[in-house]
């Protein structure tokens, strides 16, 4: 069986910067953990914007800037960066919500149906959501899991309601 990671968006901005929470923070050390005791494949996804970014779509829809390119929020929390070293990872930057770029590493990797994937990350109702979506709609036989105690959205109430989501979609949320 291949095991695959993602973890997404695990970004200073997202955590205790621009667009952190206390819920963020609240989950940093136990993703870091979950990915210190992986074996297999991981994937980190970064929001990646650019010095242009209120003028994009989303900028115009979020206007509060964050995780622009090279800045110390774009960059991962030094804790997970910690947990990843060593590990058999590839940084995946991605400019919207959803990577398309994910769904096609994880192709190469092979046979859906021997393969689980599991994710977490920030946010839940945003970034997490859009990911697990387009996983399960390239990989529909594969088995796909979301952590829910290693998410936090933007807020309590829309974390929960994209883990219900996620679990109306056929992904197994672990509690």
């Amino acid at each position: 069986m291949k095991k695959v990671l993602v973890v997404v968006d695990m970004q200073k901005d997202f955590i205790d910067g621009a667009l952190g929470t206390k819920e963020a923070v609240g989950i940093v050390e136990k993703a870091a953990k979950e990915i210190a005791l992986f074996e297999g494949r991981i994937f980190v996804t970064m929001d990646t914007h650019h010095e242009d970014y209120l003028n994009t779509a989303e900028g115009r829809k979020l206007p509060v800037p964050h995780c622009i390119q090279m800045t110390d929020g774009w960059r991962i929390n030094d804790k997970i960066q910690a947990a990843l070293s060593g590990k058999d990872y590839q940084v995946l930057e991605k400019g919207t919500f959803g990577s398309r770029e994910l769904v096609e590493e994880v192709r190469k990797i092979g046979a859906q149906a021997d393969m689980e994937i599991e994710c977490f990350g920030l946010c839940t109702d945003i970034c997490v959501v859009s990911n697990v979506l387009l996983l399960k709609a390239n990989f529909p036989e594969t088995k796909i899991k979301v952590k829910a105690d290693c998410c936090a959205g933007v807020t309590p109430e829309s974390h929960e309601a994209a883990l219900k989501t996620m679990e109306m979609c056929q992904i197994d949320v672990t509690r």
